[in-house]
């Protein structure tokens, strides 16, 4: 399958998702790359402190990203505004997920990525634009970035 990395993200979402312990969260991304850093093909996505997924994200060393059908676009929708603190919100959705190797798919997704983290980072608001801060960052702590080498890619 071939994904348009200039729109996978913002055009279509995609679900991150992370482990803790014997718990999973997923949250819905609509910004991230792909590209290469030290020689390894690698997915960035970004996720702010105060998100529940956030912990998760911390928690373990490897994460997913899925890609799905527009069909799906209601699940992410109702998946990237409510919170798994607060319910199992996945129940509340047609997606069905299952365990991978160091990861969580789901068998709806047309892609996933597993990625080992290699690197992470806050962004720093004396760095960004003072439109964007006053856009995103007016009452929350800034993104921080995750950077993961490939592992394997299911289709």
């Amino acid at each position: 399958m071939i994904i348009d990395p200039l729109k996978v993200f913002l055009k279509d979402w995609a679900l991150l998702t992370a482990r803790k312990d014997d718990k999973f969260n997923t949250m819905t991304i609509g910004w991230g790359e792909l590209g290469t850093l030290w020689n390894k093909d690698v997915i960035t996505v970004y996720v702010k402190p105060c998100r529940y997924t956030y912990e998760f994200m911390e928690a373990d060393d490897y994460f997913t990203v899925s890609f799905f059908d527009e069909a799906y676009r209601k699940d992410l929708s109702y998946l990237g505004s409510h919170s798994g603190k607060d319910e199992d919100k996945l129940a509340r959705t047609k997606l069905n997920a299952y365990p991978i190797e160091n990861g969580i798919a789901y068998k709806e997704a047309k892609l996933t990525i597993l990625a080992k983290k290699i690197y992470h980072a806050d962004l720093c608001l004396d760095n960004i634009p003072k439109e964007m801060i006053e856009r995103y960052y007016q009452n929350e702590a800034p993104h921080r970035l995750y950077t993961g080498e490939i592992i394997r890619i299911y289709e």
